[in-house]
């Protein structure tokens, strides 16, 4: 389905965020590798997370879940036997579980999203694996792929960081489970820094010891662990909120949102560190961030790196600010669901926006006065595209037609309801 996005001058209300993606896919991973019964509360509803219930659940975990949490009987060290699981469109999960899938004789992972999951790369990974002694059968690091492992060997392994923490994250879930004990080396610069720190939160948290070198570089694993059956509660999530802050301070507003930790560990939490930076009137107290915003921002320059799930919406606002903005370091923003440097800036010169790209940049040449906007937007299957193409569309002079806009159900299926609560002018089309 297509949204129109109609400009719309002030947003009002208050709402609390929505369960972290991020976490919640986590939570339910090392709940199923957990040997007994783990609860976890207020978990993500998301095509991703989704994903992720639908292939623990393949591989022999039992779930049960109400409004308020979902109980997992975990399969420990021994997942099912399955021939095939389809992870849809969640990169993370496929990674993830590529790693975990290594413990079954043979699992294929489908391709059912061949325009956008389809054409991501997983050669890191799979190089890793294959060292561990794991026989991997792909299309050139793409899907289909074929894991045929039972028996990973731990030991010395290496991984690049270049393109993506999450093989570092796949294999940190791994390791603590192999009879041998295991050091994983980080080759290059490992990206996304922040969201390993997630992950060792998260293994810490299931009962999990791992020790990180202060860079980052070097991971020393036991072996012979194992995972404890836990209750884990899902903070709020930055990423999809920081598309929410950036359409209030766009417009004139007065938005709360609740739910959003101060102390988070999310790298995305930046959104509300940038936007001051930006001049946006908010507050951030008791879990709360509020924006009183005036339409009115400053040019900024960001390494946007640890924050890469807000990177979209923070460019969204600064194509508004009053001069030039910089967000560097980004590069690996090319490797998701789309590439959402190049596929991205292309679609906001659709809407007017003046901006540049680099290899690993994005340059914003702010319009302070709003853009024409009148435009038709492919989305390229991609959630945060879609997010961040909303918020310019509230500042456009004429309506944007973004397609596919259904897809935003990938990270956070209720957000154009939480806007148009808001009072923003979105309206699905067929």
């Amino acid at each position: 389905m297509d949204m129109i996005v109609r400009p719309t001058a002030e947003l009002k209300g208050e709402f609390g965020a929505l369960s972290s993606k991020n976490y919640t896919t986590r939570y339910l991973l090392v709940a199923a590798l957990a040997e007994g019964t783990s609860t976890i509360y207020y978990p993500a509803h998301s095509e991703d997370s989704d994903a992720m219930r639908r292939c623990i659940r393949d591989l022999g975990a039992v779930l049960e879940e109400d409004d308020e949490k979902i109980v997992i009987t975990g399969f420990g060290k021994h997942p099912r036997d399955v021939k095939e699981l389809n992870v849809g469109n969640a990169g993370a999960v496929l990674r993830f579980l590529m790693a975990i899938a290594s413990l079954c004789p043979e699992v294929t992972f489908v391709n059912t999203y061949p325009d956008s999951l389809g054409k991501r790369p997983h050669s890191d990974l799979i190089e890793a694996l294959e060292s561990m002694g794991v026989d991997i059968e792909h299309r050139e690091g793409r899907l289909p792929i074929t894991i045929r492992g039972g028996r990973p060997k731990g030991g010395k392994i290496r991984v690049s960081g270049e393109v993506s923490s999450q093989y570092l994250s796949a294999l940190l879930f791994l390791t603590p489970l192999l009879e041998e004990d295991s050091e994983i080396e980080v080759l290059g610069d490992l990206k996304s820094k922040v969201v390993i720190g997630q992950t060792l939160e998260v293994l810490e948290q299931a009962g999990i010891t791992v020790d990180a070198s202060s860079d980052y570089k070097v991971f020393r694993v036991q072996g012979r662990q194992s995972y404890q059956a836990k209750q884990y509660t899902v903070q709020g999530d930055y990423p999809g909120s920081a598309a929410i802050l950036a359409a209030a301070a766009v417009t004139k507003s007065d938005v709360k949102i609740h739910r959003l930790m101060e102390r988070s560990k999310q790298g995305e939490r930046a959104i509300v560190d940038v936007l001051q930076m930006m001049d946006v009137p908010l507050s951030h107290r008791d879990d709360t961030v509020h924006v009183l915003g005036n339409g009115r921002l400053r040019p900024v320059e960001f390494d946007g790196d640890a924050a890469t799930d807000a990177v979209l919406a923070m460019v969204a606002a600064a194509v508004f600010a009053d001069g030039t903005s910089r967000f560097y370091n980004v590069e690996n923003l090319r490797y998701k669901e789309c590439d959402r440097i190049t596929d991205y800036l292309n679609e906001l010169r659709k809407a007017g926006a003046k901006v540049e790209e680099r290899q690993s940049e994005i340059i914003v040449h702010g319009r302070p006065a709003g853009l024409e906007g009148g435009a038709t937007i492919d989305a390229h299957y991609d959630h945060r595209v879609i997010m961040a193409l909303t918020v310019v569309g509230l500042r456009c002079k004429e309506p944007l037609l973004i397609k596919d806009a259904h897809h935003v159900a990938k990270s956070y299926p209720q957000f154009f309801d939480h806007l148009k609560a808001l009072g923003a002018s979105v309206e699905w089309v067929k």
